[in-house]
């Protein structure tokens, strides 16, 4: 379960971001970080009994700093009203497709796949979506898939015309456009300190796994 601890503090900071008041407030801020490292290896635990490549993970390799990088940002607010971790066999580093979890009031969700993979990388998912498009349409049309993310792979980031070599009469082709393979399922601030929040990040981690599995089969 989610300790109250982590949305209080992410909640006050966000009405407070900067390093004075972070400063005054470090040993609040520590306290929230000690109980979000604790969930996440709830969590990692939890995925681990379906998904062995997570299973072997510390909860430190997959926790983002909540210090923001504001060298190249108009936004010079130096912290994140958020913590975040994600998971796959390599942790947060990792680049391949993987489980994200948000944390932020008002905005906490769910997530997983790859999001703007480099080219190569981006290549070998189309092409696996091409010869495998059966699959990949009955793995995203699955009941369980669908109870989670009715909306499905998100569409925000993706081609006007087909990628070269590609026909506009493909079947897959509204999914080889896509440059993320995406999906997401948001959570209230009620729901995300309620004692069935971590069953119900499981359930959508397990309906999301064969998409991640099918995304890792490409790249790798």
């Amino acid at each position: 379960m989610l300790n109250q601890t982590v949305p209080a503090f992410l909640k006050a900071l966000h009405s407070n971001n900067n390093k004075t008041w972070f400063d005054n407030n470090r040993a609040h801020y520590e306290t929230a970080k000690s109980d979000f490292r604790d969930f996440i290896a709830g969590i990692i635990a939890g995925i681990g009994k379906f998904d062995n490549s997570i299973a072997a993970l510390e909860a430190k390799n997959c926790i983002f700093r909540i210090n923001r990088d504001v060298r190249f940002s108009k936004d010079k607010r130096p912290y994140k009203n958020n913590m975040a971790g994600y998971f796959n066999k390599a942790g947060k580093k990792g680049n391949g497709a993987g489980y994200y979890l948000h944390i932020e009031p008002g905005a906490s969700f769910i997530a997983g796949g790859i999001w703007m993979p480099e080219p190569l990388v981006l290549s070998n998912i189309r092409q696996e979506i091409d010869y495998n498009y059966k699959e990949f349409k009955k793995l995203l049309g699955n009941s369980a898939f669908k109870k989670h993310f009715s909306k499905g792979l998100e569409s925000s980031n993706v081609l006007m015309r087909p990628p070269k070599g590609y026909d506009t009469e493909n079947p897959a082709i509204e999914l080889i456009k896509l440059k993320s393979f995406i999906v997401s399922k948001t959570f209230t601030d009620k729901e995300i300190i309620s004692k069935d929040f971590e069953k119900e990040i499981f359930n959508a981690c397990k309906a999301m796994k064969p998409l991640i599995d099918f995304l890792n089969r490409a790249i790798d």
